[in-house]
């Protein structure tokens, strides 16, 4: 009751007068904000045998349906991501990529299918003539920031070991959809009006926008049925359908005859395979943390952030957001993507410090790092050493990175799946291709080679770890997480879209659901906050008093008032069943029985 208390002190506050602006990527977002719908507490009682969470109502009900029918928790995910990719294109689809955790009751499973970059490419492929790298604006909207799509094959390959129904049959409700139509929601309505450059596309222009170039209005019932045709061919035939004949072709057609054209070709997509990883899984207080390693900086940063908060005295005693515990938030945050821009990158391609990556949440490098937080804002951080090894690789510039959507699923066998799935910016690089199929509507395509260091070298000439490399799966901060109690039971299935928010939104809810105690929905309401060790302290706006942020400022911190759009979909083991959350500040909702 004491945490609950503390939670509600926090009072709605007008924004104050003219603050310092951070730089573009504090602020910007990578899905803007859309009217907020309330959960009224998510699931009215708890699930007992299975529960979905997703970011659209038509998606979870595709995965009730799967897990009525039978299916697993991976035969409900598959039903859920190829809804999401009509229902919600600005977020997710079959030309993206994902990271996936699953839960077999033995072990958990890291399934990686992350875009990679193409053959063909080198360090210098955001370069301009003049050496320097492209605007981002310019390197989203081109062929140039499409990697090899991913999500497919990974799903492909997780229903080969833990799919119970026919792979056909995943695809039904999709399908159905498609070719009947769906009703056009509020927030995909909101996304289209504000988007520009799709409005450019001529395939996505007469499919989004009437002939006046207004968006579809909310209600209109649309129909896709290129995506319908699509869909049937990987139902009959596999992802093989996808990655090679017509649908590859007119993918690779569509991003060679941009205007400023990509690199992508066939051959690539007949190449992809998807990567089964080790997990990383970490003991906090007295919870078991698993999540995903690289290329996702997401699990080690937020994991690291919850331990340096750990170090100090005051913050691992709070109850609740207050200022001094947003303090120590900021700066532990600052210090993990410190280490997050100098050493993370694709693993095949970049060396974990001294050879492991746990180095970086070692407790003993917790307490030397933790020791740096003072009772005053520090400036920006650089990177610590967790290895006795010569760094030869420069931190990288923080560049905008975007993304996503959530889905949590467990079935009736208490087996788990938690994913996080992206196209990267809203509706990609706002290309659209129909699979060749020369029919209305069909699928955007990702600019998730825009998760690059587009300058593939720091200040000091020394390579960035996560700079463009042939066949490389560029950095994300994807942190689909699941969360056991000390008894190794399953607990929490949880995650959430956002770029590099993401990290900050999963370590929130974490904080407020494990350390706190709050119900899965009031843990994902709590007001959104972040430092990514590049000038401001950013909170969603009227989070805090006026008091509070006085507070903050008074100790040294910049701190700006902003929209901060998550979308966490939380599945939270309680008493009788499972409880969950869906955030507001999107359309998800949480569905069991």
């Amino acid at each position: 009751m004491a945490a609950m208390h503390a939670l509600r002190t926090l009072r709605l506050a007008p924004l104050l007068g003219a603050v310092w602006l951070a730089p573009a990527l504090a602020l910007d977002q990578p899905e803007a904000a859309t009217t907020r719908t309330a959960k009224e507490g998510g699931l009215t009682a708890p699930a007992k045998r299975f529960a979905v969470t997703a970011a659209n109502p038509l998606a979870v009900d595709a995965g009730i349906e799967m897990l009525k029918a039978g299916g697993s928790a991976f035969d409900a995910v598959v039903a859920v991501q190829a809804v999401l990719g009509l229902v919600e294109p600005q977020s997710s689809g079959i030309a993206g990529g994902a990271f996936l955790l699953h839960w077999d009751g033995r072990q958990v499973q890291a399934l990686d299918g992350r875009e990679t970059a193409p053959a063909a490419a080198t360090p210098a492929l955001f370069l301009k003539a003049d050496g320097k790298p492209l605007a981002m604006r310019d390197a989203i909207l081109s062929g140039l920031s499409t990697g090899t799509p991913g999500v497919l094959a990974m799903l492909a390959e997780g229903h080969r070991q833990h799919g119970q129904l026919p792979w056909a049959r995943l695809f039904e409700p999709a399908i159905r959809l498609a070719e009947q139509g769906f009703a056009v929601s509020p927030r995909l309505h909101e996304l289209l009006a504000g988007e520009t450059a799709l409005r450019q596309d001529p395939i996505a222009a007469p499919f989004f926008y009437d002939g006046s170039g207004a968006p579809l209005a909310v209600g209109t019932v649309l129909k896709n049925p290129a995506y319908a045709a699509v869909l049937r061919g990987v139902a009959k035939q596999g992802v093989k359908a996808f990655y090679e004949g017509p649908v590859a072709a007119d993918i690779v057609r569509r991003v060679k005859g941009h205007a400023r054209p990509g690199l992508l070709s066939t051959d690539d997509l007949a190449a992809y395979r998807p990567v089964v990883r080790p997990p990383l899984c970490n003991d906090w207080r007295s919870y078991r943390i698993c999540g995903f390693g690289p290329p996702t900086s997401g699990h080690l940063t937020l994991m690291e952030i919850l331990g340096l908060l750990d170090t100090q005295p005051a913050a691992r005693a709070a109850r609740g957001i207050t200022a001094d515990w947003m303090h120590a938030y900021a700066e532990s945050a600052k210090l993990a993507f410190a280490d997050r821009a100098q050493y993370i990158g694709d693993p095949a391609f970049v060396t974990a410090p001294g050879g492991d990556w746990q180095n970086l949440l070692a407790s003993a490098y917790l307490k030397q790092r933790g020791a740096l937080i003072g009772a005053r804002a520090g400036g920006i951080a650089t990177a610590g050493n967790p290895a006795p090894v010569q760094q030869a690789l420069a931190p990288q510039a923080e560049q905008l990175e975007s993304g996503t959507s959530h889905v949590s699923v467990v079935d009736a066998q208490g087996h788990a799946v938690a994913m996080t799935t992206s196209v990267e910016s809203a509706f990609g690089n706002r290309v659209m291709s129909d699979g060749g199929t020369g029919l209305a509507g069909g699928f955007v395509l990702n600019n998730q080679l825009t998760d690059f260091s587009l300058n593939p070298v720091g200040a000091d000439g020394k390579p960035v770890a996560n700079r463009v490399e042939a066949g490389k799966r560029p950095r994300s901060s994807m942190a689909p997480t699941l969360v056991f109690d000390r008894d190794g039971k399953l607990l929490m299935a949880a995650g959430s879209p956002g770029g590099p928010v993401i990290i900050h939104y999963v370590a929130k809810v974490l904080t407020g659901a494990l350390a706190w105690g709050l119900p899965a929905q009031e843990a994902v309401d709590l007001p959104n906050f972040g430092h990514f060790n590049s000038g401001s302290l950013i909170v969603e706006r009227g989070a805090l008093t006026a008091e509070q942020l006085a507070d903050l400022r008074g100790r040294g911190h910049q701190v700006v008032e902003t929209d901060l759009t998550s979308g966490l979909q939380v599945l939270l083991r309680v008493p009788g069943g499972w409880s969950g959350g869906a955030d507001p500040r999107r359309e998800g909702v949480v569905k069991g029985e």
